[in-house]
């Protein structure tokens, strides 16, 4: 069955989407995202070079992140008219596919009333504490620990104890809850495999992708 989402929804947005499920850096994010601009403007062959007069980044900088974009084959350079052509062809097929996985993963989310109504539930809770209204990103983002198997105590205890400390940021909610969870592992396992690092969420992305591409 042919991915519905193709023709609907452009390459940049799944990228930005999915790109941390496809083991894309932010680097690597910028440059096939400024590859795919240069693509739809009629350029063929793109190297370091050329995306350095785009990118702020030296060419061999580019020319490393490249290498290593071919490597995960999710680019490649292709004979198309007996020219040398890049191709993002591996990569959008990985990353419509995931897209469409995410998707069909909030349409199943959908029909199930329970967590419909646990989620309000957080909704309403976060909202009367914050006293503002939510984001779309910020919802999503609760759904996403739902996903990671937080409990809803968890979840409202974080953003209670980050209240205490005078925070009030989704990030910092975030942080909150994933050291919650590293200290329960911690004493429960004598160690947890929770990251180091809280990811940068979407907003960070989109803002990094503005500073870097010139217009």
């Amino acid at each position: 069955m042919k991915n519905p989402y193709i023709n609907a929804v452009s390459l940049s947005y799944v990228l930005l989407e999915c790109y941390k499920r496809l083991g894309l850096s932010d680097d690597e994010l910028v440059v096939v995202l400024m590859i795919d601009h240069l693509l739809e403007q009629g350029n063929t062959f793109i190297n370091g070079d050329m995306l350095s007069l785009k990118i702020n980044k030296k060419p061999s900088e580019i020319d490393a992140i490249m290498n290593d974009l071919l490597k995960k084959n999710l680019i490649s350079y292709e004979t198309v008219n007996g020219k040398l052509t890049l191709s993002l062809n591996n990569l959008r097929e990985k990353a419509y596919a995931s897209f469409k996985d995410i998707m069909d993963r909030e349409a199943s989310k959908l029909t199930d009333k329970g967590r419909e109504e646990v989620l309000n539930g957080l909704y309403s809770f976060y909202e009367g504490r914050l006293n503002r209204s939510l984001t779309p990103l910020e919802l999503s983002t609760i759904n996403e620990w739902l996903d990671a198997k937080y409990s809803v105590e968890e979840i409202k205890n974080a953003l209670l104890d980050t209240l205490k400390t005078n925070k009030k940021s989704i990030r910092a909610i975030g942080n909150t809850l994933k050291n919650s969870r590293k200290e329960k592992d911690i004493l429960r396992e004598g160690s947890s495999a929770v990251s180091e690092t809280w990811d940068k969420d979407i907003e960070e992305t989109i803002a990094l992708a503005k500073d870097l591409w010139a217009k």
